[in-house]
């Protein structure tokens, strides 16, 4: 049986074909073209698909999908993707039509776990929580192999947990979300607002590891907060491992003063849930989109 995974991004669609153990056969992009609108999209996506399914003639496959946002368990429609022209359609329906088809759709931050979870860092490990820190927050949960989408399909939305009632206004309508504090966007809009000038995040990295004053409360603010989000993430769900991905992963000292930060407020004497960087980079989703496939 070999999975076909696709990846729908905002400016790019990417699309794989993974043989029975895993391995990858071929890769392919094709851009999104969103300002079309959603009816073009579909036959993107479907020219895509085929594409894929012509390198393995004759063979069964399994698909999936990994998209932002996530289908609602009430109405069957998408929402939350930032790929707005997508909002409220019949999506899975829609494409299962289109292409004859049963498929599989899932948020991005799942298909990014369940790679992690199956692949990479996480491999071998029963519970896995995969944390992306980049222009948002996302999160997903693996168990035993599984993505876990919970009854409303927001599993894993740690990003949107409140962690100061006082604290900015998220896009998502409350004040304090852990996004707006310690993602990519957060972080560089904090910077703004205290120090009244933007600065590249990896400037402000170098600066705080060469011990500039201003860099240095910055990041300590920072692994303050992180410390709090993870620890209240591994108060509820106690997994076996974190895997971080997005931008905000490549700091360094995430993985040192920030554990360290999560090691003060876990409710437990010892903190023992690894926390690491991801092992797949950008490729985890389009092969987590090709693990959850059906």
């Amino acid at each position: 049986m070999y999975r076909i995974g696709i990846d729908l991004g905002g400016t790019k669609i990417e699309g794989v074909v993974l043989d029975a153990g895993g391995k990858e056969l071929i890769r392919k992009r094709i851009p999104t073209e969103r300002e079309h609108g959603y009816q073009h999209i579909l036959h993107r996506l479907k020219s895509l698909h085929d594409d894929l399914v012509a390198t393995v003639p004759g063979q069964s496959t399994t698909f999936g999908i990994g998209t932002p946002g996530a289908l609602s368990p009430r109405t069957g429609r998408l929402k939350n993707s930032n790929t707005v022209c997508m909002n409220g359609q019949h999506v899975k329906a829609d494409l299962e039509k289109l292409l004859g088809r049963k498929i599989e759709i899932q948020n991005d931050a799942n298909c990014f776990a369940m790679a992690e979870a199956l692949l990479g860092a996480g491999k071998g490990r029963k519970l896995v929580f995969g944390v992306i820190l980049g222009t948002g927050c996302g999160g997903g949960i693996v168990y035993k192999g599984e993505v876990f989408t919970g009854a409303q399909a927001i599993a894993g939305e740690w990003g949107h947990m409140c962690i100061d009632p006082n604290g900015p206004l998220c896009y998502c309508g409350q004040k304090g979300c852990a996004e707006t504090f310690i993602s990519g966007s957060g972080l560089e809009r904090r910077y703004v607002e205290k120090y009244g000038r933007h600065r590249p995040l990896k400037e402000v990295e170098a600066a705080y590891f060469a011990g500039e004053p201003q860099a240095v409360e910055f990041m300590q603010t920072f692994f303050d907060r992180f410390g709090r989000a993870m620890a209240n993430l591994i108060d509820v769900l106690d997994p076996d491992i974190v895997v971080i991905g997005g931008g905000v992963s490549n700091f360094k000292a995430v993985y040192h003063e920030g554990v360290a930060a999560v090691k003060k407020y876990v409710f437990t004497d010892e903190l023992e849930t690894p926390i690491v960087k991801h092992q797949l980079g950008d490729s985890a989703g389009v092969l987590g989109a090709a693990l959850v496939g059906i």
